[in-house]
């Protein structure tokens, strides 16, 4: 049985800022991830950041992500387990986690706080031929050419025009693969119109209130049929479009990975404009159960510099709560979360700021 003072379930941007945080406040940190390495999404996004200097506006993803690990590796207070899988969260508070590709290494660790940081999974979307070879979530069609050189394809079709699907379809097409179309459920684009103008400038049409509607193939992705729909999302006949594409890219939103938060007995919510069911917490992230905190994508969809602060607000507190020291406290505290109201003053985080509101609880001194 190894301890901890926090462990922190996974090495995203959320994740790494908490450890940083909770670190240089002299808490023993246990940083468990299940990718290879550690940044999470931030290792395959090569796009800059909006938002303020002080979280990395104008830096791409790839690089905050080293900035974060080499930030990381100045601690020996810190201990990573990467490679792994937290499994569970029991009754004695024990949380168990597998390491290895086969699985053989089994540890058991105990934590006098826990900050779950697990972000999301990507949704998918039923229609006709949902299963050949050639449809991609845009996570997977990130990873094959950001991390690994390996393009999905040679003529994709976009499903979904927030900033994932946008980003994508820009990196697609800097990556020399024709993007036949990018199409939008919603009567509206999602996504930041900054990224939409650069697409449309490389005559790349956005079809919004369209939807997929199936797709033809032998054995992999030869055609897709796009349709109009109305405001309840049926197809309009007579509105139908074939497109020549082999692969088909699915951005069409997250849901945020609560496994362990259910398993732990915190209260919990489905709140559409977060993404699903969530953690009710304070605004310092704690969750009803007084040694949880969340952190990111599993707190609620949103950008990954929002999941920065969170990821600081949650360390922060997590270490003070131990009793740990830091210097002025209130108002680091105070400050963090005025950067992250900051960066939602925008029509974008809206939606986010109504789930909020709805998942918001008072704790101590509030």
């Amino acid at each position: 049985m190894r301890e901890t003072d926090i462990a922190i379930i996974g090495g995203g941007p959320a994740g790494l800022s908490a450890a940083v945080y909770a670190a240089s406040l002299r808490a023993k940190i246990t940083l468990i991830d299940d990718g290879l390495e550690l940044g999470g999404q931030l290792i395959k996004q090569t796009h800059k950041f909006f938002g303020s200097e002080a979280q990395f506006a104008g830096i791409r993803g790839i690089e905050i992500a080293k900035k974060l690990i080499q930030e990381i590796e100045k601690y020996k207070n810190i201990e990573l387990i990467t490679n792994a899988t937290v499994t569970g969260y029991y009754e004695d508070e024990v949380i168990t986690i597998v390491q290895g590709i086969d699985g053989k290494i089994f540890k058991k660790l105990k934590a006098k706080r826990i900050i779950i940081a697990t972000g999301a999974s990507e949704n998918m979307l039923p229609f006709v031929n949902n299963d050949l070879p050639g449809v991609y979530g845009a996570g997977a069609v990130q990873t094959l050419m950001n991390l690994y050189g390996v393009v999905p394809g040679n003529n994709v079709l976009m499903i979904g025009a927030g900033n994932i699907g946008l980003i994508v379809s820009y990196q697609l097409l800097q990556a020399g693969i024709k993007v036949a179309a990018i199409v939008e459920a919603l009567p509206r684009i999602g996504g930041y119109l900054v990224h939409a103008s650069k697409i449309r400038r490389l005559g790349v049409p956005i079809y919004t209130s369209h939807t997929l509607k199936e797709v033809y193939g032998t054995d992999c992705v030869e055609k897709a049929v796009i349709s109009e729909i109305n405001q309840n999302f049926e197809f309009i006949p007579g509105t139908e479009k074939e497109l020549e594409v082999d692969t088909i890219c699915l951005a069409v939103g997250l849901s945020p990975l609560s496994d362990l938060l259910w398993q732990a007995g915190c209260q919990m919510k489905y709140i559409p404009e977060l993404g699903g069911y969530v953690a009710l917490r304070d605004e310092n992230m704690k969750t009803t159960k007084d040694n949880i905190y969340i952190a990111g994508d599993v707190a609620g969809i949103e950008e990954a510099s929002s999941a920065m602060l969170e990821g600081q607000i949650a360390g922060l507190n997590a270490a003070v709560s131990l009793g740990l020291k830091c210097a002025n406290y209130p108002e680091q505290n105070r400050k963090l979360k005025e950067e992250l109201k900051e960066l939602r003053a925008n029509p974008l985080s809206k939606k986010v700021k109504v789930g909020i509101k709805k998942v918001l609880i008072k704790g101590e001194g509030d």
